[in-house]
């Protein structure tokens, strides 16, 4: 078994109660699983990870001063935001490709990606969201970034960032009137996704456990080199710097699930 890391925890200040996540930062596998039986060029594409969101990450996180917690492991291996139980948290088929060393999968392997990928990640994230808590004395301000393809098929997506949510409202509103606010941006409200995905990571760490958070997909043609990512970094850390200011945004409260009971 080799050492490779699971996670990254960009540091920050704690006291300042908020956390940044990327569930799909990066492409990188174990050299044990080679490329899973997919051509290289497989990795650079959407399926493997979240294009831009890496180097949005690493910015905002500096320039926010706050902690971020990044998984490293590409979302082919096993996906960080599927719940356990998840059919899709080893995927076969995504997009038209065929992933080969995904299937067929032992009970022994399927066990191992979680206990050395999966819940390591997860594990991580409840640290950095207990400290935050812990140190700055209120419920953490949690910001999920991921990012989305600019066609679906041949469907072109029109909008600029997406923000997606289940039922707790209160970091979400603010999010996509700072969005409007910022330029001309249109803001797809749980589109071309809806956000609420029983297990996901969201689900896990805030849902259930009533801490205010929103997650917002910006497109990858808008983010995918480096004047793209800072361009979108210095709109989206003074819109995440009022929000982190805003006391109703440090209470716990726990929301019912669209997903259904908890």
């Amino acid at each position: 078994m080799s050492d490779f890391q699971p996670y990254e925890i960009i540091e920050g200040d704690y006291d300042k109660g908020m956390v940044l996540l990327a569930d799909h930062a990066m492409n990188l596998l174990p050299p044990i699983y080679g490329n899973l039986g997919l051509p290289q060029a497989a990795f650079q594409r959407h399926i493997a990870f979240d294009i831009g969101i890496e180097g949005l990450t690493r910015q905002l996180a500096a320039k926010l001063g706050v902690p971020a917690v990044m998984s490293r492991f590409s979302r082919l291996l096993i996906d960080p935001n599927r719940g356990e139980d998840d059919p899709t948290l080893v995927m076969k088929i995504s997009d038209g490709a065929i992933i080969a060393g995904n299937h067929p999968m032992t009970k022994e392997e399927w066990d191992l990606r979680l206990n050395t990928y999966h819940r390591p990640y997860h594990q991580a994230v409840g640290s950095v969201l207990d400290r935050v808590a812990g140190q700055s004395g209120k419920a953490p301000l949690v910001l999920s970034l991921h990012s989305y393809t600019p066609f679906w098929k041949e469907t072109a997506r029109p909008w600029h960032a997406a923000v997606l949510w289940d039922t707790d409202h209160r970091a979400v509103l603010p999010l996509i009137d700072g969005l409007r606010a910022a330029g001309d941006i249109l803001v797809g409200d749980n589109e071309p996704y809806d956000g609420a995905l029983k297990g996901d990571t969201m689900y896990r760490h805030c849902m259930v456990k009533g801490i205010p958070h929103a997650l917002l997909e910006v497109r990858q043609d808008l983010i995918a080199d480096e004047a793209g990512i800072t361009a979108w970094s210095e709109r989206l850390a003074p819109i995440f710097a009022a929000m982190n200011d805003d006391p109703a945004l440090h209470d716990y409260q726990q929301f019912a699930s669209r997903t259904g009971p908890y």
